[in-house]
């Protein structure tokens, strides 16, 4: 039976990383719950090796329940009726597993039911899960809901909450409205406080929502009367067991079936603060959003891997003209690529990862005790290295998920258009991970302060000091390279943009990408040093790597300022129908 985990080698890889001995020693406060709890780790080795043992169950359950229930989870999806949603028998089936197995809420508190594990192993249980089924990887991981409550919401509401959703309740984000997707600021649900009641009252429409008949929500809603913008807007916990939510319909949705998006209408429906009135967009969403993006992200690995798999195997097995597909260059040529992109994101996506758990985990430490004068420096760099990288890596890694998927079809010809196979299926569920939790084009606008900040460049610069193997030596070079053109780039926009205002933003994906193909490249040169396994795919990437920053290179210095009026002419075009 397929082992999610142990058939994936890349994962121990990114598992067995130096900075997790750093990760462990703040997240486990130099392991002072082995005393209190008996599963909890006694020392570095004991905690590398529970997240081994869970990643192995979460591993095992996915290759044994999860993935043979996928199918039938998107054929049948979830049902709505008197304003309730009930999932897809398989989504049952799926929870259930990992609620036996005490994989819910792993990453809160042991005194709350958790298992306290850092963000690095937890984002590889979402990989695992999502290889098998995309859209219950939604439903199980809480979209960092969880960890936005634990940050931001009293100790009261930490003992009333937490222990139920380490117990196996679900969660759900309820942000955006008919009127308000991106643009959350234009968010107008209501919130009003019940002074007989001494609780608030919402109502309005959320629309959607992932998985929005969850037990416990996160929602956003104006709290502040005659307000139209984020200042006026406030995050609530609204629990189901209160009533006052129904559910008016499941969006009719391309992928990810098993995940019910719903379209919510609150009505006086009771409701308590979480954090401090105003900060709900400001601050809470914002850390909200970012998490998320680091799942959707690893959700994107995932299925790059699944894509990945179908299409080298099929490649394998089918034969035309006498021999195999793979044997064929156009056939070999989108496989390693494939590769390549799969081991890049990773890659990027278990940096990332890692940046925010050491950041994340100081944060927790100084709601304890005042950090030493090191600890918020080094607090400080991660947090600063975390919010450049997480959009860099949703915005990569959801393109390359779709990338792999289109790959993946073709690779399979007229079949891969037929139900007959998986790819089908990854493909449709592909489609969302570059939309939600913010588009591409939005995480460039996230990304973007770290290109004129420097913050990529510095990073850039810091790998290229470093010692590489000799096999990577000619890698190397072709980075230096990019490099300079990188910096010729940011100059020219950074000079064109004093002259037309907008000019930066026109340019503001090109800047981005190159950045993050330079930065990925790294990653992999670095990563061959240490397994021969990744030089294949550095090599191959670092080819993708030119191409692409040839083209934004060739692109950019050759664009005037007027380039942005004349690509702004479309908004003239008169619309038909």
């Amino acid at each position: 039976m397929a082992n999610f985990y142990t058939d994936i080698p890349e994962l121990k890889y990114h598992l067995n990383n130096p900075m997790m001995e750093r990760i462990c020693q703040l997240k486990e406060r130099d392991y002072r719950d082995k005393d209190e709890f008996d599963y909890a780790p006694q020392d570095y080795a004991d905690a590398m090796d529970s997240y081994d043992k869970i990643l192995e169950i979460t591993g095992e359950i996915t290759g044994e329940t999860i993935a043979p229930n996928a199918e039938g989870v998107d054929e049948e999806g979830p049902h709505c009726g008197n304003g309730r949603v009930e999932y897809a028998s398989g989504t049952k089936q799926n929870l259930d597993a990992m609620v036996k197995a005490g994989l819910n809420g792993m990453t809160m508190p042991r005194r709350f039911g958790g298992l306290n594990f850092p963000i690095t192993p937890y984002t590889m249980c979402a990989e695992i899960v999502a290889a098998a089924d995309a859209g219950f990887g939604n439903i199980w991981s809480l979209q960092d809901c969880i960890e936005t409550l634990y940050e931001f919401g009293n100790e009261d509401q930490h003992s009333r909450f937490i222990p139920r959703i380490c117990a196996g309740e679900t969660m759900s984000m309820d942000l955006t409205e008919p009127d308000a997707g991106s643009d959350l600021q234009s968010v107008m649900l209501k919130a009003t406080f019940d002074e007989a009641n001494n609780c608030w009252r919402l109502n309005g429409v959320k629309r959607f929502i992932t998985n929005g008949d969850a037990n416990l929500h996160l929602v956003l809603a104006r709290s502040e009367e005659g307000t139209k913008d984020g200042r006026g807007l406030s995050m609530f916990i609204y629990d189901k067991n209160e009533g006052g939510v129904d559910v008016r319909r499941i969006e009719n949705k391309l992928g990810i079936h098993g995940s019910p998006t719903c379209e919510l209408v609150y009505k006086n429906a009771k409701a308590e603060l979480c954090g401090d009135r105003k900060l709900g967009l400001i601050k809470y969403v914002m850390a909200l959003m970012n998490g998320a993006r680091l799942g959707i992200a690893a959700q994107s690995v995932g299925l790059s891997q699944a894509a990945y798999n179908e299409g080298l195997a099929y490649a394998k097995e089918r034969k035309q003209f006498g021999k195999a597909i793979i044997d064929f260059p156009a056939v070999y040529d989108m496989l390693s690529i494939m590769k390549a992109k799969l081991d890049a994101g990773r890659a990027l996506l278990y940096q990332t990862s890692r940046y925010v758990d050491i950041y994340k985990a100081l944060d927790d430490i100084a709601r304890e005790r005042k950090l030493t004068p090191e600890e918020r420096q080094e607090q400080k760099v991660y947090a600063k290295l975390a919010d450049s990288f997480t959009p860099l890596s949703k915005g990569m890694n959801s393109e390359y998920a779709n990338q792999n998927a289109y790959d993946s079809i073709q690779i399979h010809g007229g079949s891969g258009f037929m139900k007959d196979y998986p790819c089908e299926r990854l493909y449709r569920d592909a489609r969302i991970m570059n939309i939600y939790e913010g588009t591409s084009q939005l995480q460039v606008v996230a990304a973007i302060n770290a290109v004129t900040k420097g913050t990529f460049l510095e990073q850039i610069k810091t790998y290229e000091a470093a010692d590489y193997a000799p096999e990577m030596c000619a890698v190397k070079s072709k980075l230096t390279d990019l490099r300079v053109r990188f910096e010729e780039m940011v100059a020219r926009v950074e000079t064109l943009e004093k002259e037309r205002s907008g000019y930066k933003d026109f340019h503001a994906r090109r800047l981005v990408e190159t950045a993050g193909h330079i930065i990925i490249t790294y990653l992999l040169a670095r990563q061959a040093g240490e397994s021969a396994e990744y030089i294949d795919s550095a090599r191959i990437y670092c080819k993708l790597a030119e191409s692409k920053v040839a083209e934004a290179y060739n692109y950019l210095m050759h664009s005037d300022v007027e380039d942005v009026d004349l690509f702004k002419k479309v908004g003239q075009e008169e619309t038909i129908g």
